[in-house]
């Protein structure tokens, strides 16, 4: 299936590295203006080169998604966007009795409290356009938990659940809000993982490798696009068989 995104501008946090720059690059691929949303400017500046080196458009904006007044600010001068990709995401693992407050706060604010942002900020826009998507990439860790974990789990859980209401907030106008939930995918966050639990995480895949960024940009791109307008309020799991 040919899917175009020609004419459509699309906003992607999260978008320097990993899952998120691919799904930017992979919208970019498809037609889409894309907009790359991080903290790190060389490497938002370098995604965007490569973006337009391969004939698509972009622009980098550096942006404190955890900050509603910041993201406020920035969309007023952005114009017109159609499809919102909520992907930033942090970690900061320990045991629960182990866990500082700002440990905790630190994950919820850029997990979660970003998606509310962003989601604010921009839905007034979409309800009178009545169109729009919005994708939150979330994780399977938000719909069976981990251990060491409890903060990204809630928060990815929390991504979830506000998925789920948003869609039904805004079905009547024409809006989809659909979330993606990740497995184990190779990126700098499982690069940190140690052989025994690279092992562990393998044994746990039916198909028995770990994803790429692309397998979710895959999924991404058909969430943003004309053909998925009939998908609402859906957690899709790109785990390779890992919840069933």
């Amino acid at each position: 299936m040919n899917i175009s995104l020609k004419g459509e501008r699309a906003l992607v946090t999260g978008a320097t590295a990993g899952i998120g720059k691919a799904i930017a690059e992979t919208l970019a691929a498809a037609g889409a203006e894309v907009i790359v949303v991080g903290t790190h400017a060389e490497r938002g500046a370098a995604v965007v080169e490569g973006i337009v080196a391969k004939g698509g458009k972009g622009q980098f904006l550096a942006l404190n998604v955890a900050s509603y007044p910041a993201v406020e600010t920035a969309l007023k001068d952005l114009g017109e966007i159609s499809i919102l990709i909520n992907n930033a995401g942090i970690t900061r693992d320990g045991l629960l009795m182990k866990m500082s407050e700002a440990d905790w706060d630190d994950v919820m604010n850029v997990n979660v409290k970003s998606c509310f942002n962003l989601c604010r900020a921009l839905v007034r826009a979409f309800i009178k356009a009545r169109k729009g998507k919005i994708i939150n990439i979330s994780s399977i860790v938000g719909l069976v938990g981990n251990p060491g974990q409890a903060n990204y789990a809630a928060s990815k859980g929390a991504m979830i659940a506000f998925t789920k209401a948003l869609a039904l907030e805004l079905a009547s106008r024409n809006i989809q809000v659909n979330c993606i939930a990740p497995g184990f995918i190779e990126t700098a966050m499982t690069a940190t993982l140690t052989p025994a639990q690279k092992e562990a995480a393998l044994a746990q895949i039916p198909l028995g490798r770990m994803g790429s960024p692309q397998d979710i940009a895959n999924l991404a791109l058909y969430l943003s696009s004309p053909v998925s307008d009939y998908i609402t309020g859906q957690v899709m799991a790109v785990d390779g068989g890992m919840v069933t």
